[in-house]
């Protein structure tokens, strides 16, 4: 069977991204440029400066990864963008950059769903093996989704109100700790002990979850002991927090599991980086006798290698695009 091709953008929130990737699951080349210290003094991403810097930097990350390459679009199979869901001007810059891309150099278009390309970040780490589940965890998501075969998704369930990425970045501001404040909260935990008693979010048989609650409670938390004039233990609160949050993450997956008796459990997304979720997932698998995929570090966070390796399965599946292509920024991903 002929090797496919695709050259794959990403640009859904404040990365700019392309890669080249081999058959689904070989990444011949990825550049990406992120603009984190760019939103950083802002606290988080503003919409309008985001486009901005992807309309800027987008020929020349893709010039990088052709470059890297060492291929031209003669070797391209198809081209492949993120349609959603992110921020519609973001999403907007890569899809009409690809529609050039495909117009010029007539490859076909594929679209491919950001979440997807989460979730098959994990190809790069291993073979599915169905049924499975996916805990999609990121900035935006918080999802339980069901695959029974390749490119299928079902969702079981998903967050009622902030994702567990909202909730960590709203709880680090709280105490002061700078965006991007996850992965700064997970290297506070390790340092500290859980000694504040704070809600376990959602802590019911569905398999729904909500976050609101326990941003409130360390809001409240914390403007309580300043008004008594106390201090508060950073490391302590964020390892209470994490502690919590990862436990209800790992009590509803367990749950899932074993309703759907399922072979694999993968993990997707930035917030899938955090190292208390992953020691935990490991363990839960262990107990259970079922296999973990989590994607490495790199692919954790927005990057266009996973959209690569979720368009080749996209295409397997008929999703292809034309020039009538818009972004559809509240996409859902079944």
């Amino acid at each position: 069977m002929k090797d496919v091709f695709i050259f794959a953008i990403e640009t859904s929130c404040d990365e700019t991204s392309a890669s080249i990737i081999k058959n689904g699951n070989v990444e011949i080349a990825t550049v990406i440029l992120s603009q984190i210290d760019i939103h950083k003094e802002y606290g988080g991403v503003v919409p309008e400066i985001a486009s901005r810097n992807h309309t800027k930097a987008i020929t020349l990350v893709f010039e990088e990864c052709l470059k890297k390459a060492n291929m031209t679009f003669d070797d391209i199979d198809f081209i492949a963008v993120t349609y959603g869901p992110g921020l519609n001007g973001a999403l907007l810059v890569g899809i009409e950059a690809a529609k050039a891309l495909s117009l010029a150099t007539k490859k076909p278009l594929i679209k491919v769903n950001h979440m997807a390309g989460h979730i098959y970040a994990n190809k790069f780490v291993g073979t599915f093996k169905f049924p499975l589940l996916a805990l999609v965890v990121s900035g935006g998501h918080t999802e339980l989704i069901y695959m029974d075969k390749e490119y299928s998704f079902k969702k079981i369930g998903s967050t009622l109100d902030d994702s567990i990425g909202e909730a960590y970045d709203k709880v680090a501001r709280v105490i002061g700790i700078s965006y991007p404040g996850g992965p700064l909260m997970d290297k506070l935990a390790k340092k500290g002990r859980h000694t504040y008693n704070l809600p376990a979010p959602k802590d019911d048989n569905s398999y729904d979850f909500s976050f609101s609650g326990i941003k409130s409670a360390v809001i409240n938390l914390v403007h309580n002991e300043k008004q008594k004039g106390n201090g508060i233990n950073k490391e302590n609160l964020a390892t209470s927090f994490q502690e919590t949050v990862v436990g209800i993450l790992v009590k509803k997956t367990k749950k899932a599991i074993k309703e759907y008796n399922v072979k694999q459990l993968l993990v997707a997304g930035g917030v899938s980086a955090n190292s208390a979720l992953r020691d935990a997932l490991e363990k839960l698998c262990d107990e259970l006798n079922v296999e973990l995929l989590k994607p490495d570090i790199k692919y954790c966070t927005d990057n266009a290698a996973m959209i690569g390796a979720a368009a080749y399965y996209a295409y397997l599946n008929g999703q292809m695009a034309d020039f009538s292509l818009d972004p559809n920024p509240g996409l859902d991903l079944d």
